[in-house]
């Protein structure tokens, strides 16, 4: 699919309240918000149904896409009539959501409802604990959980060899132990055969 080379960009304020604006079939519209690292983001879009009371035209779809700063993608719907995203920031920086309307002959305009808020504003939308912020909460409670896990790893590798080098240092104290006496020993039979022998020596010698 071909996309139109225009692109058009709007800047959102950091809280931004919902907007409606058109895509022509083909081309792709960008927006922009500077969000701030650890801040909670939610957004919801959906395409303005032109002909109230009857179905949405088939061609009616968009393609949906959320960046990072650096150009990592946070979100992806494909041919979607309306969806939700949810993350929080890792980086400070402009966000950009990009949303495509599917190519189709002769061209239309789509006209798009998108409302994207951060930080405050999202504890006060309805929609926050829809799949988009709960497919983003289990991840983070995934990381988590690998991370205590780590933890708890860790933990146990030393507890092991805490107790290795607990009976390490009673061997060493035992065996330590053990050489000692048998260097008291030795030290006590060598005085006792050097008196022997001098008591000997002198007894030959008839000193004593």
């Amino acid at each position: 699919m071909e996309f139109g080379v225009v692109v058009f960009v709007l800047t959102l304020p950091f809280v931004a309240e919902s907007i409606h604006f058109e895509v022509e079939s083909g081309h792709i519209k960008c927006m922009g918000e500077d969000i701030k690292i650890d801040s909670m983001t939610v957004g919801h879009y959906s395409i303005v149904n032109p002909n109230q009371g009857h179905p949405l035209p088939p061609h009616h779809k968009i393609n949906v896409s959320v960046y990072t700063p650096k150009g990592d993608r946070l979100h992806y719907a494909e041919v979607v009539e309306s969806g939700q995203f949810a993350f929080g920031a890792e980086e400070d920086g402009n966000h950009l959501a990009c949303i495509s309307a599917i190519d189709h002959q002769p061209e239309d305009k789509i006209f798009v409802e998108f409302d994207w808020r951060s930080g405050v504003a999202t504890k006060q939308w309805s929609n926050v604990a829809k799949k988009g912020s709960v497919d983003a909460m289990e991840l983070e409670l995934k990381k988590l959980a690998d991370t205590i896990a780590s933890i708890q790893e860790e933990m146990f590798a030393l507890r092991l060899r805490n107790l290795e080098m607990m009976m390490i240092n009673r061997n060493t104290n035992s065996r330590m132990g053990y050489l000692s006496l048998v260097s008291l020993f030795l030290c006590l039979s060598v005085a006792a055969l050097q008196l022997w022998h001098l008591k000997s020596f002198f007894q030959k010698k008839k000193i004593i």
